[in-house]
This record gives structure tokens, C-alpha cells and sequence, in this order.
């Protein structure tokens, strides 16, 4: 029942510095504010955001599955997930006030240590496991925690005003967006994630909405890779 309690309690605390930080503000900023502070041709428009609504949506429901499912895993399977959730919530909630404080670099740093938690919370599940009780929204998670790894390394080299070596802000764009579609592809070919794949698909409508005239190559290209996705 402790650790029932403990992961609802934790839930509970990201998503009410969720609210904080994108309705109230904190350090006098909201989170989208930041986010279109700089061009990044990678920033999906705000709506796209609203997938967190999703998320925490359906980790209600995962926590719901998890304690009624208890029963039927071990109870050492049982406290490494229970364990590897938490950590994830904290590092979400780490993440949040350090984009809010604006210590970017230390922001990617936290960032790679919730893909590498939520990847072993993700691969706990065998390799085919679509129920919305189980890996389901784990996935939603976990995809959109990767695209948002790759929005955040396009946001530090901007704001580091790194020159792109010769390339392009819409070429380095696209060889990221070439980089989730292969990520994506993976997952499908390997594990057969349609709920990943959704997310992945629902970022690049958004880009293509948000970019169609400003980079015609950019959108585009987000067009396509949606196809590619779509058709895996």
C-alpha cells in the first residue's frame, strides 16, 4: 500500500508543478514563454503541448492497471518499476524548474537521465505490450520525453549561439527530424509501438502547421517523415 500511495503522491506533485509552470509562471515565465523566446525552427506550436494532458492522463490509468495488476507480477518486477516511476516523475519535476531557472545545460543533463530511466521502465515490458494498462502510456511518455530532448539540444545551441558548422538552422532541422523518424521506426520494427509512433506523428503535424510558409524545406520534410512514420 506504501508504494501505491507513494507513486500517487508523486504524480500528484508533477502534475501540480506542471500547472505551475505553464499556467502560473514561475521565475516570471511560463514554459511556452521560454520556448518561443528563440527561432527554433524544432518548436512545435503551443497546442502540440497539450499532449500532457494525455500523459498524465493515461499514468492515471497506469497507476490504476499497476495496483490492479499487482498480483499477478513479482513483487521484485513490482518495486523496480514502482522505483524507476518515481525517479522519473522527480527528474520530470527537475527538469521543469531548471527550464523555468533557465539552466539550460543542466537541463540536458537531467533530460538524459530520464530517457535512460524511462527507457529501463519502457523495456521492462516484453517487446509486444500494447494495453492501456501496461506499457501504453509509458510509451507516450517516453516518446514524447525524447522529442523533447531533441527540441531541447536544438534550443541550447541556439541560445549558445553555436554557428551550425556551415549548416543551416533548416538543414540541422531536418537531419533532427531524420533522427526521431529513425527512432521511430526502430521502436516500430522491434517492439510494434503504435502509441510512440503517435507521438512522433502528432510533433510533426504540428511543425508542419506551425512552419508551412516560413521553411517550405522544413515543412516539407515534416510532411513527408509523418508519411514514413504513418506507413511503418
Amino acid at each position: 500500500m506504501l508504494r501505491i500511495i507513494t507513486m500517487i503522491l508523486s504524480l500528484i506533485a508533477v502534475i501540480t508543478v506542471q500547472l505551475i509552470v505553464n499556467v502560473f509562471s514561475i521565475n516570471g515565465k511560463t514554459t511556452i514563454e521560454i520556448m518561443n523566446r528563440l527561432p527554433i525552427l524544432f518548436t512545435p506550436p503551443s497546442y502540440v503541448f497539450g499532449i500532457w494532458l494525455l500523459i498524465y492522463g493515461c499514468l492515471v490509468v497506469w497507476l490504476f492497471g499497476f495496483w490492479r495488476n499487482q498480483r499477478q507480477q513479482s513483487n521484485d518486477i513490482l518495486n523496480f518499476r514502482a522505483t524507476l516511476f518515481i525517479l522519473s516523475v522527480f527528474l520530470t519535476i527537475l527538469w521543469l524548474l531548471l527550464w523555468q531557472y533557465e539552466y539550460f545545460h543542466w537541463t540536458v543533463i537531467v533530460m538524459i537521465a530520464l530517457l535512460v530511466t524511462l527507457a529501463r521502465l519502457y523495456f521492462t515490458y516484453p517487446k509486444i505490450e500494447n494495453h492501456l494498462f501496461e506499457r501504453v502510456p509509458i510509451s507516450i511518455y517516453f516518446g514524447w520525453v525524447i522529442i523533447s530532448f531533441i527540441e531541447l539540444i536544438n534550443y541550447v545551441l541556439t541560445f549558445s549561439e553555436c554557428g551550425g558548422w556551415g549548416i543551416s538552422h533548416s538543414l540541422w532541422t531536418v537531419i533532427f527530424l531524420t533522427i526521431a523518424t529513425l527512432i521511430a521506426l526502430h521502436f516500430m520494427s522491434h517492439h510494434q509501438d503504435l502509441s510512440l509512433h503517435a507521438v512522433f506523428m502528432w510533433v510533426f503535424i504540428g511543425l508542419v502547421v506551425k512552419i508551412v510558409f516560413d521553411s517550405l524545406f522544413v515543412s516539407f520534410s515534416s510532411l513527408f517523415l509523418t508519411f514514413v512514420i504513418g506507413a511503418s
